[in-house]
């Protein structure tokens, strides 16, 4: 058009500018703004308006304001753009004066302005601010629609009232849009995050129709709640209902799996998402990798990260962040680093992801190194970085330079919270000095919870303090009345020192609440399948080859000079049976499937639920040694590379 001279008009114009916005293209848009000027239509009210939507759609704010400012009226539908981008930016004062500005004008905010304003705070996470734009439109008489509706519910449910969230309910019920499909999917979402299950089992259910938005907010409702079976059992019957599950359905299971400990079984759904022909973007990547991650299926991670950088998503920050996570809880913490290394763009949780990755191998040097370059980047620390450095440090025993950071928050204006706090208690405790750690207690603005507790208690059974044990443990049978572990690390600690009626009264408790131990489990990947082994369980279908590599090992390592460590059967038994209850160990059961499914020099990596024991430690020292392995073992404190005998912790965990 432009090429045989026809002339712009202010029709023409903000046809082209709205495909400008549509794209978006700032570029075009500008271009097209300086025809606007040339040809004189600059001034133009309905382009003006075009305009303001091209430069908020592109995010380009400051010209976004001009464009506003040479408006000599501003109409509602322009005021309301201007409040919509304010509040999804989080701009509270630019929105108060906005409303004023459009008060002072005569012009009215209509049910767009409003629905604009809350769904504007609900995004940029301001509920609060949000509902109290519901409450002024109440006020000025505005009524409430489907749209407003759901919005509200998002913002109710961030904030988790559900007695606003009841009145909301009524409303949409008098109005009659309570079966407007946006409305049950926020219902059922509202009431979910609310903790209110029967709820928001009772609004699906007296649904008009069911539609993905509905199951799909219902499977996150349930696994909010720790419901994973319930959720995947409704999932099962969506399927078999022949519900048209999309990609947000399977990352919704995928992730509900991952974050209550079915590790498996969120793989399992990620491979069946793949059959299905739903192809995994942006979000399942990231739900999916800390499942890789809790049971070290690096080859699994490895696989997802392979296809992420196949869609073109490994660059997005959040894959980047979960592949750095993944690859250091599974062992493989150079990896980690070049991930993070060539992330095009950082943000606060990769930075952190990679200190934790550090703290979690016990490199306290590479952590203080990344820490410093964090700050040379401009990038601003907060208190989860202290708490990986201050993590770092205790399990390296670096006493000074764990008081220099944790002194050092008070730079940034952090004030140290429960967790700084259990981290220094276990970085004393462990090192030795106890009744300091002990002293810390009285220095906290807070009373210590259980975390802080269990730190001492775990550095008592250690060192074989029993007074101070005791006393952790009492704390805690008070703060955790449900968990069994605290009784259990208290009768460690008494069977270590010998007082086996200190035992014999803590199990009798145990027994009389009706409390059972949590058996040792290790995991232990092998030709992409990942193995599950409990402490003396004979199940596996392996377990003969398994016991009798064990006993050639145990001959072997006599005979380099190794004595099983029965202290740590905490049991007064006779030696003999004593000896026998280690070789039940799980990780060394797994290690010995490891050695007997592997080619020689493979490197074997385990997982185990609880903290690796002193016995095992040396055996596995001895067995990287003699077999020329390299065995890495995590546990619930930190990473263990066992190679030439030796161990990175360098006995000190």
């Amino acid at each position: 058009m432009l090429s045989i001279r026809f002339p712009l008009d202010p029709f023409i114009l903000p046809s082209a500018l709205k495909a400008c916005a549509a794209l978006p293209s700032l570029i075009a848009g500008r271009c097209l703004h300086l025809l606007a000027v040339v040809s004189g239509l600059c001034n133009d009210p309905v382009v003006l308006s075009s305009l303001l939507h091209l430069y908020l759609k592109c995010g380009a704010q400051s010209d976004a304001d001009k464009v506003f400012a040479k408006m000599p009226q501003p109409s509602v539908v322009a005021y309301s753009a201007m409040l919509a981008d304010a509040a999804s930016r989080g701009s509270v004062s630019v929105v108060n004066r906005l409303l004023y500005q459009m008060q002072v004008s005569g012009a009215e905010p209509n049910s767009v302005t409003w629905n604009g304003l809350i769904s504007g705070f609900c995004r940029s996470g301001h509920p609060r601010e949000a509902l109290s734009m519901l409450q002024s439109m109440h006020s000025k008489g505005c009524g409430l629609d489907s749209v407003g509706a759901s919005s509200s519910l998002h913002a109710i449910g961030d904030i988790e009232d559900a007695w606003m969230g009841s009145q909301i309910h009524g409303c949409s019920i008098k109005r009659g849009f309570d079966s407007d499909d946006y409305v049950v999917s926020a219902l059922i979402n509202m009431y979910g995050k609310c903790r209110f299950t029967e709820e928001m089992h009772k609004v699906f259910y007296e649904a008009c129709h069911i539609d993905v938005g509905s199951c799909n907010a219902l499977v996150a409702g349930f696994s909010r709640n720790g419901l994973v079976c319930e959720a995947v059992m409704r999932f099962r019957r969506f399927q078999e209902q022949g519900i048209e599950l999309n990609v947000v359905s399977w990352t919704s299971i995928v992730a509900c799996c991952a974050q209550n400990g079915k590790d498996v079984e969120a793989m399992e759904f990620f491979r069946e998402m793949q059959g299905a022909g739903i192809r995994p973007n942006s979000v399942t990547i990231p739900c999916l990798l800390p499942a890789c991650a809790n049971i070290a299926a690096l080859m699994n991670g490895r696989s997802a990260h392979c296809f992420s950088l196949r869609s073109g998503i490994s660059h997005d920050v959040y894959v980047g962040s979960a592949l750095i996570d993944m690859y250091a809880k599974c062992g493989k913490v150079k990896d980690a680093r070049i991930i993070f290394n060539t992330m095009p763009m950082k943000n606060l949780v990769s930075w952190n992801a990679m200190l934790g990755g550090y703290a979690l191998h016990g490199r306290a040097k590479d952590a203080i190194d990344l820490f410093y370059l964090m700050e040379t980047s401009n990038q601003k620390p907060d208190s989860i970085s202290f708490t990986c450095m201050l993590s770092s440090f205790s399990q390296a025993g670096l006493k000074n330079e764990g008081w220099l950071f944790f002194h050092k928050m008070e730079e940034y204006g952090i004030a140290a919270r429960m967790e700084h706090y259990a981290c220094m208690v276990s970085l004393l405790s462990r090192a030795g000095k106890l009744d300091e750690a002990y002293k810390l207690f009285g220095e906290m603005p807070f009373h210590p919870d259980a975390c802080v507790w269990g730190a001492l208690l775990s550095a008592c059974k250690v060192h074989g303090n029993v007074r101070l044990g005791e006393i952790a443990a009492e704390n805690l049978f008070k703060l955790e009345p449900e968990n069994a572990g605290n009784y259990v690390l208290l009768s460690n600690i008494y069977a270590a020192n010998g007082i086996w009626d200190g035992v014999d009264r803590v199990r009798d408790e145990m027994k009389r609440l009706g409390m059972r131990k949590n058996p040792g489990c290790s995991w232990i990947e092998i030709k992409n399948k990942v193995h599950m082994l409990l402490a003396g369980d004979t199940s596996h279908a392996e377990m003969e080859q398994i016991v009798e590599r064990m006993k050639k090992l145990g001959v072997e390592m006599k005979r380099l000079g190794y004595l099983p460590s029965t202290n740590f059967a905490l049991q007064d038994v006779e030696e003999q049976d004593k000896e026998q209850m280690l070789c039940g160990h799980s990780e060394k059961l797994a290690v010995a499937l490891g050695l007997i499914s592997t080619s020689s020099g493979t490197p074997l990596r385990v997982i185990k639920n609880l903290r690796i024991c002193g016995d095992c430690h040396t055996a596995i020292k001895f067995v990287s040694g003699f077999e020329g392995r390299e065995i890495l073992v995590r546990d619930t404190n930190r990473f263990h590379l066992f190679k030439d005998g030796e161990c990175s912790c360098g006995d000190y965990w």
